[in-house]
């Protein structure tokens, strides 16, 4: 009797599990589906009007208005790609973040990345009065790597705690904002005016040859994530279980922290600041697959690229032919999530 009732409690457990599978699958299909409608209604919505079957030919130069091969080569087809690429890669090393810290609240932007590199770039702009374009992705990758470095340093000499870690980075993310404040009190009007701009958050300014690189550091961090997400699994039943399993918790935390860092210090830089893609997508991500990082690694990277297309899409329709601020529309999206998720977590904690 015990025996039968052993065996049906293991097929109950089988068949709930296939089901969980099955509802993780069909969600990841669904990504990709909103990501491909995203892409064709992008491409298809500007302020020069752009029927279907001249988009398709002009997608491979051969459509009969030259002015729509013009701009769906140069300035529609660049501006997609960096969406989808940014929005891929912040999306995934927020999901990597989260669970390495053990913080739900934790992403590039959260850590302070995003503010190191808004200081970089306003050092590069406004006290040494630099006005080229590598010259400002230079000095944000180096100020978004200085913030990533910082935290390591002190999560490593300190033995901060992942919550720890996440306050560390808030905090100099406050210094940082401080001092990118500083620094525009005693900007002229042009460099205050390139500095806003860059602030701003900005998809349209990516040369293809930028655009290379940071693919390739996305298609990089998506291969070394799909390899851990073993270990990323096995964290998120504690430091105690993780370690009797064999993971190496603290050099697992230190590389992938490396990795998302750097990763998104190169996005950033070339597009300016994208606040909280990289909180939002893996959450919606969770909600549907649990935390099982098979489902969630490659969800958050297609949440993440699908929210960013249709941020930008909505930046670019709601006052056609005003092209909004990126970076405003997805603090609007992000900023009720973050709150959510705090209140819940304090809740959970109470």
């Amino acid at each position: 009797m015990s025996l039968d009732r052993s065996n049906w409690e293991n097929r109950a457990e089988g068949n709930e599990y296939r089901k969980i599978q099955w509802k993780s699958l069909a969600f990841l299909l669904f990504l990709i589906i909103l990501l491909l409608v995203s892409i064709l209604l992008s491409l298809r919505i500007g302020s020069y009007d752009t029927p279907m079957i001249e988009l398709v030919k002009g997608l491979f130069g051969q459509a009969e208005d030259p002015n729509i091969n013009l701009i769906i080569s140069n300035n529609r087809l660049p501006r997609l790609a960096a969406a989808i690429i940014t929005g891929a890669g912040l999306g995934l090393a927020g999901c990597v973040l989260q669970v390495i810290l053990n913080n739900p609240l934790a992403s590039a932007s959260t850590l302070g990345v995003t503010q190191g590199a808004t200081f970089g770039a306003a050092l590069a702009i406004i006290f040494f009065n630099l006005t080229s374009p590598l010259s400002i992705y230079s000095f944000s990758f180096l100020g978004s790597v200085f913030v990533a470095i910082a935290i390591l340093i002190l999560s490593r000499i300190r033995k901060l705690s992942a919550e720890a870690t996440v306050l560390a980075g808030v905090a100099i993310s406050s210094m940082l904002t401080g001092g990118t404040t500083l620094l525009q009190y005693f900007a002229d009007e042009v460099q205050l005016g390139n500095l806003i701009f860059w602030t701003f958050g900005d998809l349209g300014n990516v040369a293809w040859k930028d655009l290379g690189v940071m693919a390739l550091m996305v298609v990089l961090l998506l291969i070394f994530c799909w390899f851990s997400r073993w270990d990323y699994n096995v964290l998120q039943q504690g430091e105690e279980i993780a370690i009797s399993l064999g993971v190496n918790v603290q050099k697992t935390r230190v590389i992938n922290m490396v990795f998302c860092c750097l990763t998104c210090s190169i996005l950033v830089s070339r597009v300016g600041l994208i606040n909280f893609i990289g909180l939002v997508a893996p959450h919606i991500v969770r909600l549907v697959v649990g935390n099982n990082h098979i489902y969630l690694v490659p969800g958050s990277l297609l949440a993440g690229a699908g929210l960013l297309v249709l941020s930008d899409l909505a930046a670019r329709s709601i006052l056609m032919p005003i092209i909004l601020p990126i970076g405003a529309i997805t603090s609007f999206l992000g900023g009720p999530l973050f709150l959510y998720i705090l209140f819940r977590e304090g809740r959970k904690h109470g």
